[in-house]
């Protein structure tokens, strides 16, 4: 249960961030669509903790950890990566289907 509630949470926030996205397209008057990749948005409500992040998988995980495959994921827009995140923890804490098995 506690899967889903976060599930629901994490697509509330994919909501958000669409919102936001939207909200900058509409105000830009140039008729193309803004996506704001999420790295921009941590960098925005915390500089050190991205830098501390960085510096962390580096030096304790390995570095290749952190440029080919954290780069790539911090340039994916906010919505779908809250999305995609939101719909996985949905569907792991859905409800199993009880099966009926019987051992002759």
């Amino acid at each position: 249960m506690i899967l889903r509630i976060l599930g629901v949470w994490f697509l509330i926030g994919a909501m958000v961030a669409l919102t936001i996205d939207g909200t900058k397209s509409l105000a830009s008057g140039e008729g193309q669509w803004i996506l704001t990749p999420i790295g921009e948005h941590w960098f925005k409500l915390h500089a050190p903790s991205l830098n501390s992040s960085q510096a962390a998988i580096e030096r304790h995980v390995n570095p290749l950890l952190w440029d080919p495959i954290v780069v790539s994921l911090l340039q994916v827009p906010t919505w779908v990566f809250f999305g995609v995140l939101g719909l996985l923890l949905y569907w792991l804490g859905r409800k199993r289907r009880q099966l009926d098995v019987f051992e002759n």
